[in-house]
């Protein structure tokens, strides 16, 4: 697979690290309010990802970190009120109820648009020790200084600062220089806070060589991503929002710290837009995928709506085009139910493994979902392709794709009567106790492309996907 970097600006090829293992950390969720489906599109990037790199064979660790503390509701200047305990104020939870409810609400409306499970969910709150290490090792490095309480990092001791995001000392935007006015204590106008000292009343605070305080939103990301995928790993992804200055912020301290380059690929996704505007509070025009269920949409037309716009371009959001694609989902899946009842030839025919080649190169191809949906629209249609053969091409494929194209064949699937007859030798061999005649047998239905379930009721078997 091949993806552009952010940071190189070219496309590259994923070479892992280790030789063995890509590692991907992703910026997640802030947990203080409920998702919107602007943000998904986001989160959807790293899952695809994983995917891709999966579907050709390559193992992948994915982190996906929890932000439920010290991001600021001003992100450029790191200053303001802390958007958890905003959040506090308007429900009267506490900050770990806060933080609960919203991380429950995001994995069960990930899962609606079939973003799979991360790895691994660290929490901001649960890494505080960490984020103090790496700290102090900037302090004795020369690169931060703290000033009553507050630690800062120095930015005039990075030469690289702004090779992310553009924003070079000589050339930053004027939010970071407006910041002069606000917190004198800084030497440069674009030094951040690492660490903030905890003012009267603060909810959230830690102990610290410093005092009493909370961290500064970019130093979570540097101390989760390199706890659990170490200090050198292949991806990081996140909105085009974070390239500045959360990313940039994030490079000058991991790197500052550990003297080496940490990641090697960044990758951004843009931004989904709803008639022109940014989905955002302010604008009124948050939608949640919970809306679009209930609204009688299948959240994965969702999902099928994002492959229509390459992932790093802007994405405009409409409601005719969504339901759209909830029916071409629709249609799709009743023409697998129906073909699912013809033979499946081995190997594939020739026209049929030009789609597979065709389509395997889009996704490795930088992700080029609008391409790969070509492909399966092409597929589908061709008569030249066999519909055993375009079946057995969809559920391939539908491991990148996570739109459970199988669905309708599942819930209209009837087992032939070999298949009974080798459920029923299964379960007299785990009556007797003959696990090694059940185990053999269990192996032998699931080559036939079947998922095995022990139930109280006995074996249960369904196609796999």
């Amino acid at each position: 697979m091949r993806l552009y970097n952010s940071l190189s600006r070219q496309v590259e090829e994923v070479k892992p690290v280790d030789e063995r293992t890509v590692k991907m950390y992703s910026c997640g969720p802030t947990v203080y309010r409920y998702i919107h489906i602007g943000n998904m599109r986001s989160f959807m990037l790293g899952d695809l990802i994983r995917r891709g790199l999966r579907f050709e064979g390559q193992d992948v660790r994915w982190i996906m970190n929890i932000t439920d503390v010290g991001h600021m509701t001003d992100e450029v200047t790191d200053t303001g009120r802390d958007k958890m305990e905003l959040a506090v104020d308007d429900e009267g939870l506490t900050p770990q109820q806060i933080g609960q409810k919203y991380t429950d609400a995001f994995l069960a409306d990930a899962d609606l648009v079939g973003i799979e499970r991360a790895d691994l969910y660290p929490r901001a709150s649960d890494h505080v020790p960490e984020m103090i290490e790496i700290i102090q090792k900037l302090l004795e490095k020369g690169h931060a200084y703290e000033v009553d309480g507050t630690v800062y990092y120095d930015v005039t001791t990075f030469p690289q600062y702004g090779k992310l995001s553009g924003n070079t000392l000589d050339a930053l935007r004027a939010g970071h220089r407006q910041d002069t006015v606000a917190d004198p204590n800084k030497r440069h106008p674009a030094d951040f806070a690492l660490w903030k000292k905890a003012g009267p009343g603060r909810l959230l605070k830690w102990p610290s060589p410093w005092g009493d305080g909370y961290p500064g939103w970019h130093i979570e990301c540097s101390a989760m991503s390199m706890k659990h995928i170490g200090e050198r790993f292949d991806i990081h992804t996140g909105g085009n929002d974070n390239k500045f200055p959360h990313h940039e912020d994030e490079i000058a301290q991991s790197e500052g710290a550990t003297g080496q380059q940490v990641v090697s690929i960044w990758v951004h996704g843009g931004f989904l837009q709803m008639g022109g505007q940014k989905m955002a509070k302010s604008a009124q025009n948050i939608r949640r995928v919970t809306d679009l269920r209930d609204q009688g949409v299948d959240p994965l037309a969702y999902r099928l709506l994002c492959f229509a716009t390459r992932y790093r371009s802007e994405m405009d959001f409409n409601w005719d085009a969504l339901q759209g694609a909830n029916e071409r989902l629709t249609s799709i899946r009743k023409r697998m139910a129906d073909w699912s009842k013809e033979p499946r030839p081995e190997p594939l025919s020739e026209g049929a493994q030009g789609f597979d080649r065709r389509f395997r190169d889009a996704v490795a191809d930088d992700l080029d979902l609008p391409q790969a949906m070509v492909v399966l629209n092409e597929l589908v249609s061709s008569p030249a392709v066999s519909g055993g053969e375009k079946y057995a091409l969809l559920s391939l494929w539908d491991a990148v794709l996570g739109l459970d194209l199988m669905r309708l064949a599942r819930e209209a699937w009837e087992p032939s009567e070999e298949i009974n007859d080798l459920v029923r030798q299964r379960d007299e061999a785990r009556s007797r106790k003959d696990y090694a005649a059940s185990d053999a047998i269990r192996r032998r239905l699931i080559d036939m492309g079947l998922e095995v379930m022990d139930t109280a009721k006995g074996t249960r078997v369904r196609p796999s996907g």
